[in-house]
């Protein structure tokens, strides 16, 4: 409790209860606030009060003090309208206050005379000294029960005035209802916050105002009290020691007990919230029992086996540890804790070299000298001899030794014993020994790594056979470069286009031309679909696509009626619906009757000369790379119902080519430098292969679906596992010149790329069904490929459907079957 509580109340019980009648609310208070108080003890109670301990010196000025507050307390308590009997009121109060200066002033000379009497009998007897302070004590009593009685008269007339004019004056009154809301305030309003923002309010420390409001006008600042107002304050508001001031607002604020509860508990070290239990149960939220059965069905990813370079580099520093010997396996470990169990045994009677050789330092060799050439010898060859000309030149180097040949002159002697003493063998001698006694001596570790462990160990290309090994058959009859060869499905003909604006039907087995198409301009490419029941074979000539039908001549005649049948009849007209895009780009075109005899059934035209020609695995599906395209370089055609699509608004880069992925509904897009993965069906980006090459050429997808191979014009044959990641797997360098084309095997674990380097790679690679081992990949064999013309050699390739053979089209004019 505050000093200045305890003077009040302290003076109050000494009054015997005479602001009783009026202070029972305000005792009231001072219980509830005696209460608080306990609840939190500061500074203030260990400062001493000095106005209370003057007053508690004067039990007078107690008194006075109670009856003037006692009488502003009635006086607040009166209107307006009684301001008459206040003033007599206050009268009578001044008079009361008058006579107890008086008394208190007789009360202080009383007490300087005791106090002039008690220095007296000092000097005197002990008796004497005793009766005069009996004599002053009583007299005090007496005095204080006379004013105390007289104290008591004054306050119960002043009471008794007090509630005659209370009653006189009261009305009582009918209660009103009045709307709260009349006067425009709502609750929000009730208290008052800052709206001058989140500003420092030192910035206004010099200003009569706090801030600004939204309309920009100043927030007056609340009025400040001084020390003596404070003083007052804390005098009279019992509080004021729980009453803290709002820096935002300038208001005070009075702690609750839940805010003087919540400082207790800091200042004592405690958790804030009383509600928080330290030491709760601990609720086990995951099992400790391990479960027998896996939580995903499917098998982990391959790039889940890949090796953490962080695991890999702390792997290394451990092996670095071990081989230096700074750290030891535990079977070591276990091995030196036996050895030092042990007993140990001295041989008392040997000697203590091995002792001594133990302790001391590992001996390191000196380096040796080299050995004596044959200038050195006492009797060297005569090419090793200087004659006369070199001797001068000797004999002039002789400021700048360094610089000759020889340090020594080479001589001949007829015998050994004809060899004088060596003149400088004294200083040779001394610089060997500062050499050995200077120079510092390291032992090095060495390691026996043969050449061949280096090599990764590929197994031999006879246990891979078969593969193509030699040229078994040529088709010669084109006129200028052979762009294009392809194979039916079963194998039984082969198919090649070239710029001299033909398409030739060749017997596999013979080298026989069977059928020749003319188009009337260069072909690009030519692809045979891959559906075993149609005969139909998509071939660019320039701008237009043509579907073609080679005939009853080559293959069953009735597939080629049942392919006549699906192509001569157009689709309904609902069917054929394509957007005003795609219209602009593609014109599907009826050929006319010469057309139809030379084996044209359909022509598709688009905005510019074609590059590459692909199949869906279903035959339904054509991929077209328009050359120099933008944004409508890749096309997919249906067959059956005759429409187009531009499944790209934007290209990023130069289209190259565009294939199908064999098992997925995805396509492939090999621009420049990269190649794009897309999902057809989710119509978005599946993965971008970063190739690292300068310019992509081709692109081939393996059977299986998970790995590609890139071609590029700088030298390189990229391979890709998409299972893996979007890097190249391996980057192959296996030609010389730019690499055109690649194809894989569907059947074997053959690859092959050619270019224009006269060689033909054909190489193994296996693509294993565990996720756990990567592809191994083992370039097999060089065969020697079509001359080279203007440049170029080899311009396509692919592989026989069934055998382990291989078609190259060649720039010289002709077609090479390898097997």
């Amino acid at each position: 409790m505050p000093p200045f509580r305890t003077g009040l109340l302290k003076r109050k019980i000494e009054s015997d209860g005479a602001i009783k009648p009026c202070g029972s609310n305000t005792q009231e208070g001072n219980e509830n606030s005696d209460k608080d108080e306990d609840l939190i003890k500061g500074e203030l109670d260990n400062e001493d009060d000095v106005s209370d301990s003057e007053h508690e010196s004067d039990e007078k000025s107690d008194t006075e003090q109670d009856e003037v507050l006692f009488d502003n307390d009635v006086d607040s308590l009166l209107g307006d309208n009684n301001s008459g009997h206040s003033t007599d009121e206050s009268s009578e109060l001044t008079d009361s206050e008058n006579d107890s200066d008086e008394e208190s002033s007789h009360k202080t000379i009383e007490s300087d005379d005791s106090g002039s009497e008690s220095v007296g009998p000092m000097l005197g007897s002990s008796s004497d000294t005793r009766d005069r302070n009996k004599e002053v004590d009583e007299k005090k009593e007496l005095r204080k029960k006379s004013m105390t009685n007289q104290q008591k008269s004054r306050v119960s007339d002043s009471i008794q005035k007090l509630s005659n004019e209370i009653h006189s004056n009261v009305t009582s009154q009918p209660v009103q209802q009045k709307d709260e809301y009349e006067s425009g305030d709502t609750s929000d309003e009730e208290e008052r916050v800052n709206t001058a923002g989140d500003v420092p309010s030192w910035w206004y420390d010099e200003f009569p105002h706090l801030g600004y409001d939204l309309d920009a006008r100043r927030i007056a600042r609340p009025q400040r009290r001084d020390l003596i107002d404070d003083f007052l304050r804390k005098c009279e508001d019992p509080e004021f020691w729980r009453t803290v001031k709002d820096p935002s607002t300038g208001q005070d604020v009075i702690l609750s007990k839940d805010d003087l509860k919540l400082i207790e508990r800091i200042r004592n070290g405690n958790v804030p919230s009383e509600t928080h239990d330290e030491y709760e149960p601990w609720t086990d939220w995951f099992t400790r029992e391990v479960l027998a059965t896996p939580l995903r069905a499917f098998p982990e990813h391959k790039r889940s086996f890949l090796p953490s370079r962080s695991e890999q580099m702390q792997v290394a520093r451990l092996v670095h540890a071990l081989k230096m010997g700074w750290s030891h396996t535990r079977r070591e470990i276990a091995a030196r804790r036996r050895a030092a169990r042990a007993r140990a045994f001295y041989d008392l009677w040997g000697s203590d070299d091995a002792v001594s050789r133990r302790a001391a330092p590992r001996h390191l060799p000196a380096p040796r000298r080299p050995p004596p050439a044959h200038a050195e010898s006492y009797n060297p060859p005569p090419e090793y001899l200087l004659d006369r000309k070199e001797t001068k030149e000797w004999e002039k180097l002789r400021e700048t030794p360094w610089k000759r040949k020889y340090t020594f002159l080479p001589t001949r002697h007829s015998s050994l014993r004809e060899v004088p003493a060596y003149e400088r063998f004294t200083r040779e001698r001394f610089l060997r020994c500062l050499d050995l006694y200077l120079a510092p001596r390291a032992l090095k570790m060495r390691l026996t790594i043969r050449a061949d462990d280096l090599v990764p160990r590929l197994p031999s290309p006879r246990d891979l056979q078969p593969f193509p090994t030699a040229e078994v058959l040529r088709f010669a009859g084109h006129e200028g470069l052979v762009r294009s060869v392809d194979f039916d499905p079963a194998g039984q003909y082969a198919l090649t286009a070239g710029e001299d604006g033909t398409v030739r039907v060749w017997e596999v087995s013979s080298g026989r031309c069977l059928r020749t198409l003319a188009l009337g301009e260069p072909a690009a490419a030519a692809r045979w679909t891959p559906v075993g029941g149609l005969s139909l074979v998509a071939a660019a000539a320039g701008a237009r696509l043509l579907l073609l039908n080679p005939g009853a001549d080559v293959g069953a005649h009735r597939v080629a009626e049942r392919t006549d049948r699906l192509l001569r009849d157009a689709p309904p007209a609902h069917d054929v619906q394509m957007d005003e895009r795609t219209r602009a780009a593609v014109k599907w075109e009826e050929v006319d009757e010469a057309s139809w005899a030379r084996g044209v059934r359909l022509s598709v035209r688009h905005l510019g000369p074609l590059a590459h020609v692909a199949w869906h695995a279903r035959g339904d599906y054509l991929a077209a790379t328009v050359r120099d395209g933008g944004a409508r370089a890749v096309l997919v055609h249906q067959v059956s119902r005759r429409r187009s699509q531009l499944p790209f608004r934007t290209t990023k880069g130069l289209v190259q080519c565009a294939v199908f992925h064999p098992r997925e509904p995805r396509l492939l897009v090999a621009t420049q430098r990269a190649v794009r993965v897309y999902d057809l069906v989710k119509q978005q980006l599946v993965r971008k292969l970063l190739t690292g090459a300068q310019w992509v050429s081709s692109v081939a997808v393996h059977p299986g679906g998970d790995n590609v191979l890139v071609g590029s014009y700088d030298r390189k044959l990229v391979w890709f596992d998409l299972e893996l990641s979007g890097e190249p797997y391996q980057t192959l360098r296996l030609h010389g010149g730019a690499v055109r084309a690649v194809a894989f095997h569907p059947r074997y674990p053959l690859f092959a790329s050619a270019g224009d380097d006269e060689r033909i790679v054909v190489s193994h690679g296996m693509v294993y069904q565990e996720l756990t081992q990567n592809p191994l990949l083992v370039p097999l064999k060089q065969l020697r490929g079509p001359e080279r013309r203007e440049d170029l050699c080899v311009l396509d390739l692919r592989f026989h459907p069934t055998q382990p053979w291989l078609a190259a089209a060649g720039a010289d004019g002709t077609v090479r079957l390898y097997s």
